[in-house]
């Protein structure tokens, strides 16, 4: 059987094709934003866990707490950029690289600062 006015057969197999293509491409995008701000809360924590790291080691001198940072960065897959260490207080930087198969590569960093707190806050 002939459908129609116009030759307008198979029209709504194509746009439902069209739809569904569509869908799994914003499906794909969001996934991918997803990454990016999982990677960036790992980054955070990695780098948390570096200051927190070279904090406690640098009774062994700046060398010694900087060293200490870059292999608990290193442990959770990050590269220590920065460790600056000003009186007790150190601050790091993180950073990695994180594939979006689509969108190419990005760079994700991520900075923490630890030491001993004040007696009481600021005075």
């Amino acid at each position: 059987m002939s459908g129609g006015a116009g030759g307008e057969d198979g029209v709504a197999s194509v746009a439902g094709c069209l739809a569904v293509v569509a869908l799994l491409a914003v499906t794909v995008s969001i996934g991918q934003i997803g990454v990016v701000i999982v990677v960036r809360h790992r980054a955070q924590s990695a780098a948390d866990l570096s200051a927190l790291a070279a904090a406690g080691a640098l009774d062994g001198g700046v060398a010694a707490g900087c060293a200490r940072a870059g292999t608990i960065a290193g442990h959770a897959g990050f590269r220590l950029l920065e460790c600056a260490v000003v009186d007790w207080d150190v601050t790091v930087t993180v950073e990695s690289e994180v594939s979006l198969a689509t969108f190419g590569s990005r760079r994700v960093r991520a900075s923490a600062r630890a030491g001993p707190a004040g007696p009481y806050g600021p005075e």
